[in-house]
């Protein structure tokens, strides 16, 4: 194994560690995490198709039809027409949903700034915005 593979997998272990501590932390009544996904698409983006929204997430429409007709019934989105088209619908968020957003954000945050102020140091601290910075970067859409 290269130290590039080594490198790799303790960086994912490390992430879906992290991962799965913040959903541990989430209160019950939390939206789940693709619904997490879909407000802060549609909130970063603006109203979009269902099939834009599966494809932003990477997942296959059938499988976001289930979680947005929950998000409707809880007034978390709401489909209206297309302006531009309208035969067809968009989806947008609701007052309801970007409170719900900010709320289960700002909740999931609260417990990782109080972990890491009581078990980093102000270097280790420094040394994570900056792997945070670098995870994104690698995360972003272009091409490796």
């Amino acid at each position: 194994m290269s130290q590039t593979e080594s490198d790799a997998a303790a960086i994912s272990r490390a992430v879906m560690g992290l991962s799965r501590r913040l959903r541990a932390e989430q209160p019950e009544q939390a939206v789940g995490l693709t619904a997490l996904g879909v407000l802060a698409s549609l909130q970063r983006s603006g109203p979009l198709s269902a099939a834009q929204l599966a494809a932003d997430q990477r997942l296959q429409p059938q499988s976001l039809t289930r979680v947005l007709g929950e998000m409707e019934r809880s007034a978390l989105i709401r489909r209206k027409r297309n302006p531009a088209d309208r035969r067809a619908l968009i989806i947008e968020i609701t007052p309801i949903g970007r409170h719900r957003l900010a709320s289960d954000v700002r909740q999931g945050q609260g417990w990782l700034d109080q972990a890491m102020a009581a078990k980093l140091t102000v270097a280790e601290r420094a040394i994570l915005r900056l792997a945070a910075y670098l995870m994104q970067k690698l995360a972003s859409d272009a091409d490796v």
